[in-house]
């Protein structure tokens, strides 16, 4: 019986970062989901505003379905928010919708990695789907081929994942500063309720850096594992 050794220590651990920092965002979001701001303005009127004071008056703000589904949409250009946030007046919602609107203004202003990443999504998106099919047919060609350039183009395939969810921190990293420097210069928090919205949004930031943390252990394992069949 096969022991995959590489992914007990590499995999699992990874595993269990990304399900831990999901957990943070949903224990942060249910905590200040509950505390309304003094202002009580909601999420969509201070996405409305947010946006107009950025002369992005063409950009939308719709209504999504389900909870934390929020996202700005850049074919459309729209920003959606999700039940828990669009008609609500929490320090959470408001922190999430302003972090949706730091998206429009990145993409208004031509945010350089945001291009960067827009532009390299349809070859990472070629490589999630093909990475590990050609990874699994290298390991069972390189005795045949005696060379191991299959696997390695898997492994370079999926490489790119891992490059995307690189470049994808600084965008969501900026789009969050950007949210927490406008709630506070606008005052629709108060310093105590500016604190809830960091709280939730660098929740949320961490689970990009999981993603990316999994991503890569995935890679260390598979590279390990082409290691192992190579030296046979």
């Amino acid at each position: 019986m096969y022991f995959d050794v590489y992914y007990l220590i590499l995999v699992v651990p990874a595993m269990l970062f990304a399900m831990w920092a999901q957990s943070q965002v949903s224990s942060a979001f249910g905590k200040y989901e509950r505390v309304r701001t003094l202002r009580g303005i909601t999420a969509a009127e201070a996405a409305r505003r947010i946006l107009d004071d950025n002369g992005l008056q063409r950009v939308r703000i719709e209504h999504i379905s389900g909870s934390l589904t929020d996202h700005y949409d850049p074919t459309a250009k729209v920003v959606r928010l999700s039940d828990s946030v669009y008609n609500s007046s929490s320090v959470a919602a408001l922190g999430v919708a302003a972090h949706e609107c730091g998206h429009a203004v990145q993409h208004a202003t031509h945010y350089s990695p945001l291009v960067f990443r827009n532009a390299i999504i349809p070859i990472t998106n070629l490589g999630s789907r093909l990475a590990i099919p050609i990874f699994i047919l290298g390991l069972a060609l390189t005795p045949v081929l005696q060379s191991p350039v299959i696997c390695n183009l898997g492994l370079g395939l999926f490489s790119l994942v891992a490059i995307f969810q690189l470049v994808t921190l600084p965008v969501e990293f900026n789009a969050s500063s950007r949210a927490l420097a406008t709630l506070e210069a606008q005052r629709y928090l108060e310093p105590s309720e500016l604190r809830g919205s960091r709280r939730v949004l660098q929740a949320a930031a961490l689970t990009y850096v999981a993603a990316l943390v999994s991503t890569l252990a995935q890679l260390l394992r598979l590279m390990a594992i082409a290691n192992r069949r190579n030296n046979r």
